[in-house]
């Protein structure tokens, strides 16, 4: 048997228990721990995903010597605090999105797998999926010609919870940060790779939002401008539901993504790409075949690359420049809106 990863995840929410089962599925990894805040919540988690040692305290997953890279499934405000303990501990990391709630914490991530020499990853796990490596072949090939403009929405609807952490500014909720940084992403994605790059940063971004009373954006829009005026238009938001769907206008056709997120947590979700040529009369289906879950592939992307003594994955999976410029995005998308977080305003 190969050289396998050995992981430990701190949280024990929804996408906690995701990544512990794309790890049972994963060839590089295996879930060794687990730490809550409670150890009976610990002691569950462990029973069902079968890890051999159940934490109650999220310090003390840093010191167990069996874990080698840690899964941050926490709460976002508490993903830079317990990344940057986590790569002082000497462990690799890969952090959930967003990877802390503004640039600054961001930066402060980076400098600290740095300077602790781990490897740390953002987790966008749509970067890793199939799908997502053949739309770039199709753009970087002009399919469809000269990309012009870029329509990306990812949107729910919960009822209105002012407890919630979708709801609540405390916990830096609302859409922008919790599904719409996968908008700008894909965004930033398609416009770097149309201009022959990893990722483009838009150089214009207008942003207009519905604030509920709790103060976060319950549904948001942004226009981005981006080199080579390449346009987008992005969607987020935690109280509308809206068609999750990327389009990308070009000068000789269209390319569609109908499930651009492939969100399946619990089985293998094969890709779909819809090319509609100029002058055709009807589009062209391709089916991308997956193996496994986007959250397992995601997994691999880590394994392979802690195993081959790398710090940082490769595009398109999130890089570290990736990754800071992505927050920076979201950062001016907020302050177009006027959105500032309270954990943000205690330290003005």
């Amino acid at each position: 048997m190969r050289d396998q990863l050995s992981w430990g995840i701190i949280g024990t929410g929804a996408i906690a228990a995701t990544f512990g089962r794309a790890l049972a599925r994963s060839h590089t990894g295996r879930l060794v721990a687990v730490a809550s805040r409670a150890q009976a919540t610990a002691d569950a988690f462990a029973r069902e995903f079968n890890a051999d040692h159940a934490h109650g305290s999220y310090q003390a997953i840093l010191d167990d010597p069996n874990v080698q890279a840690v899964y941050i499934a926490t709460p976002h405000p508490l993903h830079a605090e317990w990344t940057i303990k986590t790569a002082r501990a000497g462990k690799h990391v890969l952090c959930e999105k967003p990877l802390a709630i503004n640039h600054a914490d961001a930066k402060s991530i980076i400098d600290a797998a740095r300077q602790n020499d781990v490897f740390f990853m953002e987790a966008f796990m749509y970067r890793c999926h199939p799908q997502t490596a053949r739309l770039i072949e199709l753009v970087r090939s002009k399919a469809i010609g000269d990309v012009r403009v870029i329509h990306a929405t990812f949107s729910f609807q919960v009822g209105f919870d002012p407890e919630s952490r979708l709801f609540k500014n405390s916990l830096a909720g609302g859409g922008i940060l919790d599904v719409g940084c996968y908008t700008v992403s894909m965004s930033r994605l398609i416009a770097g790779i149309a201009t022959g790059k990893d990722f483009a940063d838009p150089i214009e971004i207008k942003g207009v939002a519905h604030l509920g009373q709790t103060g976060i954006d319950e549904w948001a829009v942004a226009s981005l401008k981006f080199p080579g005026d390449i346009l987008g238009q992005v969607a987020t938001g935690v109280s509308l539901n809206q068609e999750n769907v990327v389009r990308i206008y070009g000068s000789e056709g269209q390319i569609t993504l109908p499930n651009p997120w492939t969100l399946n947590r619990y089985d293998a979700e094969q890709g779909r790409i819809i090319v509609q040529h100029k002058g055709e009369a009807s589009p062209r289906e391709m089916i991308v075949e997956a193996a496994s879950t986007a959250f397992a592939y995601e997994a691999d992307v880590v394994g392979n690359a802690v195993l081959a003594g790398k710090k940082q994955a490769s595009s398109p999976a999130m890089t570290w420049d990736d990754s800071l410029e992505n927050i920076r995005t979201l950062d001016r998308w907020r302050e177009s809106i006027g959105l500032v977080y309270e954990s943000e305003k205690a330290r003005r």
